[in-house]
């Protein structure tokens, strides 16, 4: 995945809206929400709602999928787990990270 791709998805996620806008997508799963389900739950305006899944669908962060007369945005999974794989990516010392490889904190008394 190269850096560019890696900035532009987070920067769409730099805002809070958008933020928790990505966050109903990816707890929606694969069935996805309409944008109408979105500034219902969300509790904002559909035009700034349009503005936000048109940014998270540039950063490749959410689908849109055209079902008969609705459209369904879908967050990207794949892409998602892509951009956490490159920020930890030799992380740990190459070793899987976890709390179990966390080194042991001495505390002095």
């Amino acid at each position: 995945m190269e850096e560019k791709d890696i900035i532009k998805a987070l920067s769409a996620l730099a805002q809070p809206s958008r933020l928790r806008v990505f966050r109903a997508l990816v707890q929606a799963g694969p069935l996805g929400l309409t944008p109408g389900q979105l500034c219902e739950t969300l509790e904002v305006p559909p035009a700034t709602m349009s503005f936000h899944l048109k940014e998270l669908t540039n950063a490749q962060l959410a689908l849109p999928v055209r079902e008969g007369r609705n459209l369904f945005y879908t967050a990207q999974f794949a892409h998602m787990n892509n951009v956490v794989a490159y920020l930890t990516e030799n992380c740990c010392q190459g070793q899987p990270c976890g709390p179990t490889n966390q080194p042991s904190k001495t505390v002095c008394s």
